[in-house]
């Protein structure tokens, strides 16, 4: 799925199960994170009820370290 296709998913239904959605633990608490394939992630921070920004976006390894 295209980046573009997932983040319509997310702004459908943030809990949608093809995204995976789940909060982040460690150096990264507070912040949440959804997949875009097998390998790559958004981390992102609700800074609204409605509204999100996105911290950052690629593979799994370099988003959480």
């Amino acid at each position: 799925m295209l980046l573009s296709q997932k983040v319509d998913i997310f702004r459908s239904n943030p809990s949608d199960p093809r995204l995976k959605t789940h909060p982040l633990t460690g150096k990264l608490k507070g912040l949440l994170s959804f997949s875009l394939n097998y390998s790559k992630r958004i981390t992102f921070l609700y800074i609204e009820p409605n509204k999100v920004l996105f911290f950052d976006i690629g593979p799994h390894d370099e988003v959480y370290r």
